[in-house]
């Protein structure tokens, strides 16, 4: 059975006390093992994609209460295991629901603007966009804000939809970092959670 590591104990007590280098180590040293599990068990790489959001929004949101026997990895991946779970449930009471969940993203985004979240940080989403390099910036603001698919964007700049996924996860952890440099790592991660999973 694995067990926390004296690393792992250190981030998460830094984590417990709010402290976002933790959350963002934390995250650097386990999303990608995670995303590539999370991909093997639902076969579709935008889908992987929400569900690590969630996890790791849901990690934010419940560190004061976190307690963690084994390691940090196991628990995420137990996480991760109950989310897909949840997923496929889901799916099979509703088989429009992924339909539904990417058309509801144009929707939700609108929604968000008009919201006290988002005017709290939409300068600072703009902002962290910018900073992307120029093809990386037009990736994600065809897929995140303009609602394209990967394969309309696929089609449109003569991509494959893999090398649109490495923008779009590396374009995220980017604009996560610009987020945490700035000190608005719980609103703007919500925000920008929001325009990757369309929930």
């Amino acid at each position: 059975m694995d067990t926390i590591t004296n690393t792992e104990q250190a981030l998460l007590n830094g984590l417990k006390q709010g402290d976002h280098a933790s959350f963002a180590r934390l995250y650097d040293l386990y999303s990608e093992r995670l995303y590539g599990n999370l991909l093997k068990l639902v076969k579709h790489a935008e889908t992987a994609e929400e569900l690590l959001q969630d996890i790791f929004i849901q990690v934010w949101e419940k560190r004061h209460t976190i307690e963690i026997h084994t390691s940090f990895r196991a628990y995420l991946f137990r996480i991760g295991e109950n989310k897909v779970y949840d997923f496929y449930r889901k799916l099979r009471r509703d088989k429009a629901l992924y339909a539904y969940v990417k058309a509801a993203a144009s929707e939700q985004y609108t929604h968000i603007e008009e919201s006290l979240l988002y005017r709290e940080n939409a300068e600072l989403l703009q902002n962290a966009i910018a900073t992307l390099p120029p093809q990386r910036r037009q990736i994600f603001e065809l897929c995140k804000i303009q609602g394209k698919s990967y394969q309309e964007v696929s089609a449109l700049l003569g991509i494959s939809t893999s090398t649109i996924n490495d923008h779009i996860v590396k374009a995220t952890r980017s604009i996560r970092q610009h987020f945490y440099s700035n000190d608005h790592t719980a609103g703007a991660l919500l925000l920008l959670a929001a325009l990757m999973a369309g929930k």
